[in-house]
């Protein structure tokens, strides 16, 4: 099961660096990271999948919130919550499939942003599961090249 944790943390240096050290450390790996700036310039949030059962979950949160420098640690897997991710992919296209690519990309309200001789690429901003199901559907036709910005998330809830 993958698990979404967000966490706000001081914006100074080398606090990604603890953060992702105490995660590898402990043998945990990590599918997706993502770090931005907040409204308030003196704090980031961490937006992190991490691979695992509810034990690795804890384990994970537990640790990050012994982290001085760790404001806030939200475990977003169980709330109600909004995701997305951008990925950059190159098809491989020829002269009969190329329609049907760029069809494939309108159903998901993708972008074509380059267009050449054998390839496209295709822009598409979607949750976790749209952009995966997006690119199962692709990979036939041949994935010449890929990029992930990795997940951002907020919870729903009032507060």
């Amino acid at each position: 099961m993958k698990h979404i944790i967000s966490a706000m943390v001081e914006n100074r240096p080398g606090v990604l660096a603890r953060i992702i050290g105490l995660i590898s450390g402990r043998g945990y790996n990590i599918h997706s990271l993502n770090v931005a700036p907040t409204q308030d310039a003196t704090t980031s949030r961490i937006t992190m999948v991490v691979p695992g059962d509810d034990r690795i979950l804890e384990q994970v949160t537990k640790q990050l919130n012994k982290l001085v420098d760790v404001v806030k640690v939200y475990d977003l897997t169980g709330e109600k919550y909004m995701d997305r991710e951008l990925v950059l992919v190159k098809i491989n296209t020829t002269a009969k499939n190329r329609s049907a690519v760029i069809e494939l990309a309108s159903l998901f309200h993708a972008e074509v942003v380059c267009v050449q001789s054998q390839s496209l690429t295709i822009q598409l901003v979607g949750s976790i599961d749209v952009v995966d199901n997006f690119l199962d559907l692709v990979k036939p036709n041949g994935i010449l090249d890929l990029s992930r910005t990795g997940v951002i998330a907020v919870g729903q809830s009032e507060n």
